[in-house]
């Protein structure tokens, strides 16, 4: 598969050839919902908790005799049927991630950046990298790029400049080679990768 390759200021800068096992994968979007599924649920806390009645603080003396007033029997005040009492059955805190085998994580991988590129929502840049770490100027390249909503994945290390320039742009995130995940690549209309991320993750992926 061949792609233009574009500089930060939309000028051509030749083209390049992507993998089709990386680039040309077949999209699956089940294993695309799985593996956004497994990284949300990785994302989340887990640190709801409700009381238990040995955790709810209260009397333990009994609320009645057991018999002779006709009415039901009770055993604490502390219990779920009464006011400021313990909560039956209610969240406490446990991890919510789940297992996920690493080929369908790689694969899931596969059909995000095969989805992008066969959307045409894929640009390569030959580098992410700006003079100045200024928003402003930035922002006025990515409107000659016709990007609003994008993730620009760099190299190994990223331009610091630009990732300081990026980080107050609505909608834009920047993420290195390694970092570059299914979630975020999916969350944004356009993918734009550099040509050191290309040969990374071809790499990677491979």
């Amino acid at each position: 598969m061949k792609l233009n390759v574009t500089t930060i200021d939309a000028k051509a800068a030749g083209s390049i050839d992507l993998a089709d096992e990386v680039f040309g994968a077949e999209v699956r979007n089940d294993i695309l919902a799985r593996m956004i599924n497994w990284q949300l649920a990785k994302r989340r806390s887990g640190n709801h908790k409700a009381k238990t009645v040995a955790e709810v603080q209260g009397t333990t003396k009994k609320p009645h005799a057991q018999k002779g007033t006709g009415r039901a029997r009770q055993g604490s005040l502390r219990s779920p049927q009464f006011r400021g009492g313990a909560r039956i059955f209610g969240p406490v805190v446990r991890s919510h991630e789940f297992e996920l085998p690493k080929k369908v994580r790689v694969q899931a991988l596969k059909c995000a950046l095969s989805a992008k590129a066969a959307a045409g929502q894929l640009v390569v840049l030959d580098t992410a990298a700006v003079p100045t770490p200024k928003t402003k100027e930035l922002a006025k390249r990515l409107d000659k790029l016709k990007l609003a909503s994008a993730l620009f994945v760099g190299g190994a290390e990223l331009d610091k400049n630009f990732a300081l320039a990026a980080r107050n742009i609505p909608n834009i995130d920047v993420l290195s080679s390694v970092g570059a995940n299914v979630y975020d690549i999916m969350r944004r209309d356009m993918l734009v990768l550099t040509k050191d991320a290309v040969a990374q993750l071809e790499a990677r992926l491979k």
